[in-house]
């Protein structure tokens, strides 16, 4: 496939050659709710030409055009018309709970300051006064199955270095960043991640994770389509609301290669009964790839061993490092023995030094996310900027043609992450902000230089968190959010209240409610809230909030809260102090 310059290119021969393929198979919410509806590349490039013709008419080459869609199906004709007409196609959530969703769609709107938005029927009304909330509301918000007037289409100039979509990702709500995805960039990745996963052309793949996150849109709809096969797609919130529709899916529908973040396969652990799972067959799930947050040992062993019985494989599971300013994928691999993991000295892990485990200490097993696929990987100080060698931790730096060329209209951030060089005056690489070591060639993530927070495959931002917590009442002061490492990533808040004088207030209330603020605005159910005297969270001198010493006093027992509430888990017995809950 690598004679084809761009992706337009390459699923127009598909659509050539193949016309009748399914191109997509679209999953009901539930057996009761209706059949699977198929499309077929002929039916899709007829609906995403007819689009693309309106963008083309309109002069939107080069422009940028929202997508938010709830519908798979119209999600993948939006996202082709805008590669057909040259347009630049902003994936964006279309829906969510809570004032951080809104803030987060709006700061993305300014940044992108889209020529249009393709949306579904059902949602245009509440997209269209979200646009005018943002000062866009003279910006066109279509229905992309209800096109008002047909124009011709023709085949617009693209190159390899043609800007085939933004991918926005990590920055907080008031300060987006949208990856640059060329056309180059996506076909390198995707050629990698056909290699790395033994996917053929013609196979089925697919999954249930959301289209306008990496992981969906290039490993679950992208990939088929590259292969010239099918993508068979789930909706979100059919698998969370019954994870057993995932699993049977992949054996109903002959899906052999399939992934999700791990909280997934742990969720899957949980609430598929024994029943549900003697009736799976996972015999053709070649490679279930886990990845888009830390993954774990104990979670891949024990669906390994729960789900042997439904004919999956041990070679299966696949752990994966990648991010969106590599387009996707970084590093994996697949052994028929299952993953490799390793026991290290987790108090030594807290300070960046791998060290074997002894007895008495505490310990934390390291999962490897396998060897570079169509890329470099640099483990670097990031100080010194230094190459390490192999056994040692730093930065992980990664450059290849996955990489992508930067952040949209955000010259400074993109000067910051990508184009750096090392000490050695090796140039071109991506500082990914993650921390790891390489281990007979095998990529080990270990933590994050940044302060980022990922929950179940998202970028959360420590200042949005903080800040949503700060309007809940007048007696909160400055708060920290930050993670704990570990089997799974915990969110632990500590926030300082505005008096030394906690008497007759409704402390365990104040804990419910920031408990509440987290789980409606950012869906996070947060592990540990500590309501703390003020001065204790740490400063600079220049009053800059240390998240990272905070976090240490935690880790350490230090912090003498007021009240808290915290998992059992999170806290050696030792260093918990007396008089307070800690269970929920």
């Amino acid at each position: 496939m690598s004679e084809h310059r761009t992706f337009v290119e390459l699923i127009s021969d598909h659509i050539r050659r193949s016309p009748d393929r399914q191109a997509l198979h679209l999953l009901p919410e539930s057996d009761e709710a209706g059949r699977a509806r198929q499309v077929s590349y002929r039916a899709l490039d007829t609906a995403a030409r007819e689009l693309a013709g309106w963008l083309q008419a309109r002069g939107a080459t080069g422009e940028r055009v929202l997508l938010m869609h709830a519908s798979r199906h119209q999600f993948a004709v939006s996202l082709l018309a805008c590669l057909y007409a040259g347009a630049i196609a902003v994936p964006v959530p279309a829906t969510g709970r809570g004032r951080h969703h809104l803030l987060r769609v709006a700061g993305l709107v300014k940044d992108a300051a889209p020529c249009a938005t393709f949306t579904d029927a059902a949602l245009a009304p509440d997209v269209s006064r979200l646009l005018a909330s943002c000062g866009y509301g003279s910006v066109p918000c279509l229905a992309a199955d209800a096109v008002p007037v047909r124009s011709p289409w023709e085949m617009p100039e693209l190159t390899p270095d043609t800007v085939a979509y933004l991918q926005y990702t990590s920055g907080s709500t008031g300060a987006p960043r949208g990856v640059v995805v060329t056309h180059g960039n996506l076909l390198a990745n995707l050629e990698a991640i056909a290699a790395l996963t033994g996917a053929a052309p013609g196979e089925r793949v697919g999954g249930w994770l959301p289209l306008h996150h990496d992981m969906g849109l290039v490993g679950q709809l992208l990939l088929p389509l590259y292969l010239g096969g099918t993508s068979v797609l789930l909706s979100p919130g059919a698998f969370l609301k019954r994870p057993a529709r995932w699993l049977e899916a992949i054996g109903r529908y002959d899906i052999t290669v399939s992934g999700a973040p791990d909280f997934a396969y742990d969720l899957c652990l949980r609430r598929v009964t024994d029943e549900q799972a003697a009736q799976l067959d996972l015999s053709r799930w070649r490679t279930a790839v886990s990845g888009g947050e830390p993954v774990s040992a104990a979670t891949s062993r024990a669906f390994a061993e729960r789900f042997a019985a439904a004919g999956l494989r041990p070679g299966a599971l696949m752990p994966c490092y990648g991010l969106a300013e590599a387009t996707l994928l970084v590093s994996g691999e697949r052994r028929e023995a299952g993953p490799v993991a390793r026991a290290v000295d987790g108090a030594a892990l807290e300070r960046h030094v791998l060290r074997d485990t002894a007895p008495g200490r505490p310990e934390r097993e390291l999962v490897a996310c396998g060897r570079p696929a169509g890329a470099e990987v640099a483990i670097v100080d990031p100080q010194s900027l230094r190459v390490l060698p192999d056994g040692h931790v730093g930065e992980i730096w990664v450059r290849g043609p996955g990489v992508a060329r930067g952040y949209w209209r955000d010259a400074p951030a993109a000067g910051e992450v990508f184009g750096a060089s090392t000490a050695e005056g090796e140039g071109g690489y991506l500082r990914t902000g993650d921390l790891g070591t390489l281990l007979d060639g095998r990529l080990m993530v270990t933590g994050r230089h940044k302060d980022m927070i990922v929950v179940a495959g998202r970028n959360l931002y420590p200042n949005d968190l903080e800040h949503a917590v700060q309007r809940i009442n007048s007696l909160f002061g400055t708060g920290t959010a930050f993670s704990v490492p570990g089997e799974r990533e915990r969110v632990v808040l500590v926030q300082e209240l505005r008096t030394h004088k906690p008497y007759g207030l409704d402390l365990t209330g104040l804990t419910a409610d920031v408990e509440r603020c987290l789980a409606e605005e950012f869906e996070v159910a947060v592990d540990g809230v500590l309501l703390v005297r003020p001065g204790t969270i740490r400063r600079t001198t220049s009053g800059k909030v240390e998240r990272a010493a905070t976090r240490r006093l935690f880790l350490n027992g230090e912090i003498k809260p007021l009240h808290q509430r915290i998992d059992e888990e999170l806290l050696p017995a030792a260093a918990r102090p007396s008089g307070v809950a800690h269970s929920r």
